[in-house]
């Protein structure tokens, strides 16, 4: 998070244990349809028997918020979710960080 935040994105955490409550300086959200949109990405830092869910949820609300990718983060593995998300005209990224990525370009 931090190292998106340096590079000038705009974060929105999510963690209901923390929704109103800051991390490192941005408000968190209770869920998803919380967050004040535009979301270009969803990026999902959870167990992958729990990023379905959160796959399903940005899927509803793509429209709606403007989310345009859902990238499922090191480690995190749900290949159905991802198949669902480019059935749903969403880039979808799997096991892979976006700091790394962004390093690399």
């Amino acid at each position: 998070m931090a190292f998106l935040i340096e590079r000038g994105y705009v974060v929105h955490p999510i963690n209901p244990k923390l929704a109103g409550h800051e991390i490192l300086g941005r408000m968190t959200y209770a869920d998803l349809a919380d967050v004040p949109g535009p979301v270009d990405m969803v990026e999902v830092f959870r167990r992958s028997e729990d990023a379905g869910a959160v796959v399903r949820q940005a899927i509803a609300l793509k429209d709606e918020l403007s989310i345009r990718a859902v990238w499922l983060q090191l480690g995190v593995i749900d290949g159905d979710a991802m198949d669902e998300a480019e059935a749903a005209g969403l880039v979808a990224v799997m096991d892979r960080c976006p700091a790394i990525e962004l390093s690399h370009a």
